[in-house]
């Protein structure tokens, strides 16, 4: 078991603990002052049926009642509907502030149950039980919390800080090939935006990693972690060092968007990172070899590089939509080198528009 801790505002925030299992979680709840509280589990209709009843046995020992509220899975349900439903479900059952919430699943999950935790009696705890490897190494950690609205990613939201991060590495055993390769897109960004030498172990240890290794996954998911607390320590309301978590995410989710969300998050970024890498190569930051390198190391782990049927005149607007715009500039994410990445607001249109092209996929070629 590994355990990192995240302070907010300079005092212990919350607790990272890294297991093989759940048969810890029990004690880590009593720890945190919820014995003969209520808990509902909040899970999706893909995670639910996989862990649901194991961690209901777990918080049973601890808590006085444990409800399961599942939700239908897909980011297509991440809006405030499914919210209300949360809200719902517990004003039903008669919860109060002095109650817990669990987030079991991915992203699209921790995300709706922080945003609804942030909310509900203006603030009821909650706890993140990540089961992607997306989930695992970003979005549980740091308190980023909401919802979509109208397709544009993340517009709804709060800060909201979970009381623990519980991850059992072996729910990573569950997830399809796509999925585990979604969560890579996210970790790779680590290691440019932050640890040259991370990225470069995560590349000759691809192989364990798209196997499963269990002990070379845990040692990934606490490096991305400390990546991820480090930053947002420092920045925990995105002021300031906190943006450079966006690298790849500008682009990226504009295709998302642009693509239906037919693509999934982590793929999206893994786009984004590339026509990121050519803005800086092209702006001169980095060399051709290095730009080239950066898009060819996605393919090693099952991550595209290359897109179709996106127009780049398309995707210019939708950048504009981005919660990531700063009085009428875009804060774009570059780099000077992998591992040294910055804030910059002087990336134009044409820039933009001239890197989506460099992705887009040709017949024929």
């Amino acid at each position: 078991m590994d355990r990192l801790s995240v302070k907010y505002q300079n005092q212990k925030a919350y607790d990272i603990v890294i297991d093989s299992s759940y048969s810890g979680l029990a004690s880590e709840v009593d720890k945190l002052g919820f014995a003969g509280r209520r808990a509902a589990i909040i899970t999706d209709s893909n995670v639910g049926p996989l862990y649901a009843e194991l961690v209901s046995q777990q918080l049973c020992k601890v808590c006085s009642e444990v409800y399961v509220f599942t939700i239908p899975a897909g980011e297509e349900n991440k809006n405030l509907t499914t919210v209300q439903n949360i809200y719902e479900f517990l004003v039903a059952k008669h919860f109060d502030r002095h109650d817990m919430l669990a987030a079991l699943g991915g992203g699209v999950t921790g995300d709706i149950t922080g945003f609804a935790a942030s909310t509900y009696l203006r603030g009821i705890a909650f706890i993140q039980l990540p089961t992607s490897l997306l989930a695992q190494t970003d979005s549980s950690v740091g308190g980023k919390t909401g919802v979509d609205l109208d397709g544009y990613k993340n517009m709804v939201g709060a800060f909201y800080m979970p009381r623990l991060v519980y991850t059992n590495v072996t729910t990573l055993d569950s997830l399809n090939g796509r999925l585990l390769s979604e969560g890579m897109g996210e970790v790779l960004k680590h290691g440019l935006i932050k640890d040259q030498s991370y990225y470069f172990w995560m590349i000759e240890n691809f192989n364990e990693i798209i196997t499963r290794d269990h002990e070379i996954l845990e040692k990934m998911i606490k490096r991305s972690c400390e990546i991820k607390r480090d930053v947002v320590e420092h920045d925990p309301h995105e002021k300031g060092e906190r943006a450079l978590l966006n690298f790849g995410h500008t682009i990226g989710h504009a295709i998302e968007k642009a693509k239906n969300f037919t693509l999934l998050h982590g793929e999206c970024v893994a786009l984004g990172c590339i026509a990121a890498a050519y803005i800086s190569m092209k702006k001169g930051l980095i060399d051709t070899g290095t730009c080239y390198e950066i898009r060819d190391m996605f393919v090693p782990f099952g991550l595209p590089i290359s897109v179709e049927d996106v127009n780049p005149d398309e995707i210019a607007d939708l950048v504009k939509s981005d919660k990531k715009m700063d009085n009428g500039h875009i804060r774009f994410i570059l780099l000077h080198d992998i591992g040294d990445a910055f804030i910059s607001t002087d990336v134009t249109d044409e820039e933009i528009r001239e890197a989506v092209k460099e992705i887009l996929f040709v017949d024929g070629e």
